[in-house]
């Protein structure tokens, strides 16, 4: 019997809105996380869903055969620095660097529309984000010896390269 080759998943981003039903499934999941590690997901809702659309700001959804599997988001946080918020990968598809993959759009998104600076707050309770910003050349704005849950949200930045036009 031949062996059949795996077909490769076909991606693609997809700019929306928060309030977009697509990115229900990835949102209601990351509340429940933001629940079971620290009692409340109060901060899904801190920002009215404009701030994530453009031209300040983006939310995007990446698919795989069009389901959602990862997603995450900017907003204006000052004249030339913008703030990553909801970087997440449903839980059925962690580990194959899709958070990477939202990551680096949301960069080179947030680097064309003029922004010189990420900033971002990840939770004490979140080592995989801590990790992944760590391994993508985000500085952390904390003592990294220090006891995580004695500092709070771990503020990260980083310096983005303004295209070449």
């Amino acid at each position: 019997m031949p062996l059949t080759p795996a077909r490769a998943a076909a991606f693609t981003l997809c700019a929306t809105t928060p309030d977009d039903p697509l990115a229900r499934p990835l949102l209601e999941e990351l509340a429940h996380e933001y629940l079971t590690r620290y009692g409340d997901a109060s901060d899904l809702k801190r920002f009215p869903a404009g701030e994530f659309a453009p031209p300040h700001g983006a939310f995007l959804l990446l698919l795989e055969d069009g389901v959602p599997v990862a997603g995450g988001a900017y907003r204006r946080h000052g004249p030339d620095t913008a703030e990553l918020k909801r970087i997440w990968t449903h839980s059925a598809h962690r580990r194959r660097g899709l958070a990477r993959r939202v990551l680096a759009a949301l960069e080179a998104d947030a680097a064309a529309r003029g922004y010189t600076r990420l900033y971002l707050t990840t939770g004490p309770r979140q080592p995989e984000a801590r990790g992944l910003y760590l391994a993508t050349g985000y500085r952390p704005l904390f003592d990294v010896t220090a006891d995580p849950e004695s500092i709070g949200p771990l503020p990260f930045e980083k310096h983005l390269e303004t295209p070449e036009p």
